[in-house]
C-alpha cells in the first residue's frame, strides 16, 4: 500500500525520469514555455488523483449505531483513461519550442499516456554567442510502462456518535521511498435521514460531506540533469465531496449508490536552484530559482453504484464511480 500511495501522489515516482532530464533541459527554452508544457502534461494525472481522493467514503446509506465502530482498508483506481492520455501541443503557444519535423501542432503524451513514436523538438535559447538550438525528446507517460490506471489507497474508520450520525476518518502515515514522500488524511460526516422515520424501511437514505488532503514531494537533486541545489517537486491536493446516498437494508448482500459533487484543487511546484548551461560549450546561460507553480481547480458531478457482501463481522465492498475520471473502489471492512 505504501507504493500505491506514492504513485498516486501525482505519480511522482513515474515522473522522476522526466523531472531529472526532459524538464531540466526544457528550462533552457524559458520558464514560461516549461510551465506551459508542464501544465498540460501533468494536468490529467493531478485531476485523476483529486477525483480519486473523493472515492471510497461510503459503502452504505445506513450509519453505525452510537459507538458502533468499523475499520476499513480502501483501494481506488482511476480507469478508462484513453481520453486523457494525450494533448494537442501547438507551437504557437510557445516562444522557443518547435517540432523537429516542422509540424505546427501534434498530439503528444500526457503523464498518463504514451508517444507511439519519439517526439523531438528544438529548443532555442540565448547565449553570449547568439541564439543556439538543442534537440530533446518529449517525455512519455505511465502507459509507456504498461500502467493504465491511477491508484490510491488508505486506511479508514467510522464511528457512530449520536442518532443517525457517524463521523469518518481516513489516514495513511507519511512514507518515504526513493526520495519520494507522501501522506494522506481526511475526515467526513454522514447523516442518515431515514433514521428519524418511525417506519422500518427496506432502504436507507443519507447525506455526506467529506474532505481529503494529500501531500507529496520528490527530491531529485542527486539525479538531476542540471547543477543546482534542493531540486524537488512538491505537490498538495485537496478534495471535497458532497453526496446523497441510498442503499438497501438486507441481511447479507446489499446495494448502494450515490450522486454528488466533487470540488478540489492541486498545486505542483518545481522548487530549488537550477543552473542552465549551453549544451555545446558548457557556458552558464541562466540560473533559475523556484521556477514555477502550477495550480489547478477541479470539480465535477459524480455518481457511483456498488455492492456490499456481509460475512459476520467482515464486509467486502466494491463500486464503480462515473465521473470525469471513472474509477473502481474496493474495500475490506471489520465492524465492532
Amino acid at each position: 500500500m505504501k507504493k500505491i500511495l506514492l504513485v498516486s501522489a501525482v505519480m511522482l515516482c513515474s515522473v522522476q525520469t522526466w523531472a531529472q532530464d526532459n524538464l531540466g533541459r526544457l528550462l533552457a527554452a524559458g520558464i514560461e514555455d516549461t510551465k506551459t508544457f508542464a501544465t498540460e502534461y501533468l494536468r490529467p494525472g493531478t485531476q485523476a488523483t483529486v477525483f480519486n481522493l473523493s472515492n471510497g467514503w461510503y459503502q452504505s446509506a445506513e450509519v453505525k449505531n452510537v459507538l458502533g465502530f468499523e475499520f476499513s482498508i480502501i483501494g481506488n483506481a482511476a480507469v478508462n483513461l484513453g481520453d486523457h492520455q494525450s494533448f494537442n501541443m501547438r507551437t504557437a503557444d510557445y516562444q522557443n519550442i518547435q517540432f523537429v519535423d516542422g509540424s505546427s501542432e501534434k498530439d503528444v503524451s500526457t503523464l498518463l499516456g504514451h508517444n507511439p513514436e519519439p517526439v523531438n523538438v528544438y529548443l532555442e535559447y540565448d547565449t553570449p554567442f547568439g541564439k543556439q538550438q538543442a534537440e530533446i525528446t518529449l517525455p512519455d507517460g505511465l502507459a509507456a510502462a504498461g500502467v493504465e490506471m491511477v491508484p490510491a489507497a488508505f486506511l479508514q474508520a467510522r464511528l457512530g456518535v449520536f442518532k443517525g450520525t457517524e463521523v469518518k476518518a481516513r489516514y495513511f502515515p507519511k512514507v518515504n521511498y526513493d526520495n519520494v514522500q507522501a501522506e494522506l488524511y481526511g475526515a467526513a460526516v454522514q447523516h442518515e435521514i431515514t433514521s428519524w422515520l418511525p417506519l422500518d424501511l427496506p432502504v436507507a437514505v443519507s447525506g455526506l460531506v467529506g474532505y481529503t488532503r494529500m501531500n507529496g514531494s520528490y527530491d531529485f537533486t542527486e539525479q538531476s540533469y542540471l547543477d543546482g541545489e534542493n531540486q524537488r517537486i512538491k505537490t498538495n491536493m485537496d478534495s471535497w465531496l458532497f453526496s446523497g446516498i441510498v442503499s438497501t437494508n438486507l441481511p447479507v448482500i446489499n446495494f448502494y449508490g450515490g450522486l454528488g459533487y466533487m470540488t478540489g484543487s492541486s498545486d505542483s511546484a518545481m522548487l530549488g536552484t537550477y543552473i542552465i548551461r549551453d549544451e555545446n560549450t558548457g557556458i552558464v546561460i541562466d540560473e533559475v530559482e523556484d521556477p514555477f507553480t502550477i495550480v489547478d481547480d477541479i470539480n465535477g458531478i459524480k455518481a457511483n453504484l456498488g455492492m456490499a457482501l456481509k460475512l459476520g463481522f467482515f464486509k467486502i465492498t466494491g463500486d464503480y464511480s462515473f465521473q470525469e475520471y471513472d474509477a473502481v473502489s474496493v474495500g475490506l471492512h471489520l465492524s465492532f
